[in-house]
C-alpha cells in the first residue's frame, strides 16, 4: 500500500468512528444539560438476550481520605420523569456525611484516599439496552455501576 491509500483508509476510519460517536449521542437530545454544580453521567448497557432478567446497580461516591474505620455517605437516587417523553432519568440531590465508625486505628496505620460510597434508596435500576441511563449528580460525586445477572440455580423454599 502506498502512503496515500493508508492516509485515505485512516481518514475514512476516523470519520466513521466520529459519525458513530455522534449517532450514539443522539439519544441524549431529549435530556436536559446538567445544571451548574451538577454533572450528567450517561450509561449505555449492551443488549442482552432478555433485558428484564438483569439489573443495573448504581454506585455513587466520592474519593475521600479514609483510615481503618468504615465510612459511608448518605443520599437517595430519585427517579424523575422527562416531561413529554415518558423517559426516566435519575437525580442525586443531597449527599451528606461522611459518617464513620469510631474505632481506634492500629499504630502506624496511614490514611489513604479511597472511594466512599453513597448509601440510600433507588440505586438498583431496571436494565434497558434501548435507552441510556442518565444520572445527574453533584460535580464532586463519581458514578460507577455494575450489572446484576440472575443465577441459573433456583432453589425451592421450605414452608415451616
Amino acid at each position: 500500500m502506498n502512503s496515500t491509500t493508508i492516509a485515505a483508509t485512516f481518514l475514512l476510519a476516523m470519520t466513521t468512528a466520529a459519525s458513530a460517536v455522534a449517532a450514539d449521542k443522539s439519544d441524549l437530545a431529549p435530556f436536559p444539560k446538567a445544571e451548574d454544580g451538577f454533572t450528567r453521567t450517561v450509561i449505555r448497557v449492551p443488549k442482552m438476550t432478555k433485558d428484564s432478567d438483569h439489573r443495573v446497580e448504581i454506585i455513587a461516591g466520592k474519593i475521600l481520605p479514609v483510615d481503618c474505620n468504615q465510612k459511608r455517605l448518605s443520599g437517595n437516587l430519585d427517579e424523575k420523569n422527562l416531561e413529554g417523553w415518558s423517559y426516566s432519568y435519575y437525580r442525586l440531590e443531597n449527599v451528606s456525611g461522611p459518617v464513620s465508625t469510631l474505632m481506634a486505628c492500629p499504630p502506624g496505620t496511614k490514611a489513604k484516599k479511597d472511594f466512599v460510597p453513597v448509601v440510600g434508596t433507588g440505586y438498583m435500576l431496571r436494565y434497558n439496552s434501548k435507552l441510556p441511563l442518565v444520572i445527574y449528580a453533584p460535580d464532586d460525586v463519581q458514578i460507577r455501576y455494575r450489572i446484576w445477572t440472575p443465577s441459573k440455580l433456583v432453589k425451592k423454599a421450605v414452608s415451616e
